[in-house]
């Protein structure tokens, strides 16, 4: 199959108790500060890790932003590291952005330089995504580009994509968000080869705020994600600071 334009990622990052979230605004821009820990790390229908540290440092501009992202195990200590660098531009509900994922660890079987980019060496994954939200349902589609992508059943690079719709919605006093994931073509970059098109993301996250002081809240979220692919069901739960 041909390179499906070079299109990609918008991932909602779900975290946890955290060190505050803040923002300061000078000149219009923005900087954010957040580190979250989770109960698990699942990406994608894909159980990557336990009880996980994840810190965020980020900043924006007139619809840019750049940002860091980071997992690492505190339950596991040979849980897979992971740190992803994200440019991103967004106008309306439409955005598009690049993504750098650098793994490290006993499970990573590339080079763990993180200046090493050649192709059948690197531990670097990277992806692009486009994304628009309608407000009541957004739509994305990422596609893999360069590094450590998976192969096509010709063995040949597979430019690994994933599409995802995901609406949000309340009910019973909730902020809920349904979300659907799919893999359109054959590769086998994730847990499970896929050999033609595939559901493997299927999941329902709620989240309440619990407040604790007058003009402090803490939101708890409680998250069940099934990856039909693989026939495995997930249940993460978790906190977040702001």
């Amino acid at each position: 199959m041909k390179t499906i334009h070079r299109v990609l990622k918008f991932v909602g990052v779900c975290a946890a108790l955290c060190i505050p979230t803040f923002s300061v605004a000078q000149d219009k821009v923005e900087a954010t500060i957040q580190a979250d820990v989770v109960s698990a790390n699942i990406w994608r229908g894909q159980d990557l890790g336990s009880v996980a540290v994840q810190p965020t440092l980020g900043i924006a501009w007139k619809g840019f932003s750049l940002e860091a992202w980071g997992n690492y195990g505190i339950a596991d200590p040979d849980d897979t590291k992971e740190i992803d660098l994200t440019l991103a531009y967004q106008t309306g509900g439409f955005s598009i952005s690049v993504v750098d994922y650098f793994y490290s660890g006993p499970d990573v079987e590339r080079d763990e330089r993180f200046f090493n980019f050649k192709a059948h060496e690197t531990a670097h994954e990277f992806e692009a995504t486009v994304a628009y939200d309608f407000d009541l349902l957004a739509l994305s589609w990422s596609t893999f580009f360069a590094g450590n992508d998976g192969v096509n059943r010709s063995g040949k690079r597979a430019y690994s994509s994933y599409l995802e719709a995901s609406a949000p919605f309340r009910l019973g006093g909730l902020d809920w968000q349904a979300s659907l994931g799919a893999v359109p073509y054959a590769t086998d970059y994730y847990e499970k080869p896929i050999r033609h098109f595939a559901v493997i993301n299927a999941s329902l996250r709620a989240e309440k705020e619990i407040k604790i002081t007058p003009t402090f809240s803490v939101p708890l979220f409680a998250s069940l994600t099934a990856n039909p692919h693989t026939e495995k069901l997930y249940f993460t739960v978790g906190l977040t600071l702001r």
